[in-house]
Order: structure tokens, then C-alpha cells, then sequence
């Protein structure tokens, strides 16, 4: 099996293919690419909002729970208040 080509995929999800869009957030999370899961979560995708907050919760990146919690995320505000609560 080949890895999936990023340019590829990117072009894909541009013409709105969902399964593009799928492998790319799971390419960033696998990367742990933060920042790529925030621009597809602020974008609206909630699996890559789910993956940063286990991304955050793995790296204990309050800042980042913060961030999420304070935008709504109940399963970020969920995480920060047990490892605050620590």
C-alpha cells in the first residue's frame, strides 16, 4: 500500500471530497500537527476538533484545552478541568 500524496488529497478536498478531507485530518493528527487540526476544526470538522483535543490532552497543553473549551468544546473543557483539578 502507498501512502496517500498530500497535494493530492489537498486538491480532492478543495473539490469538496469528504473522504479527502477525512484522510488529511487524520494525516495531521498521525503528524500531530496541531495546527492543521485547528484550521479544519475552525472550518467546522468536529473529528478534527476531537483529535485535538486528544492531541492536546497527550501533549497536557492547557493553553490549547483552553482555547477549545473557551470556543464551546465541552469534551476540552471536560479534560482541563480533571488535569487541573490534579
Amino acid at each position: 500500500m502507498t501512502d496517500p500524496d498530500p497535494e493530492a488529497l489537498r486538491a480532492a478536498a478543495a473539490k469538496g471530497d469528504s473522504d479527502a478531507v477525512d484522510q488529511l485530518i487524520e494525516l495531521a493528527a498521525e503528524r500531530g500537527d496541531a495546527a492543521e487540526l485547528r484550521q479544519w476544526a475552525a472550518g467546522g470538522s468536529s473529528d478534527a476538533a476531537d483529535l485535538l483535543v486528544e492531541l492536546a490532552t497527550e501533549r497536557e497543553d492547557h493553553d490549547e484545552l483552553r482555547r477549545l473549551a473557551l470556543g464551546g468544546n465541552t469534551t476540552a473543557a471536560e479534560v482541563l478541568a480533571e488535569l487541573e483539578g490534579d
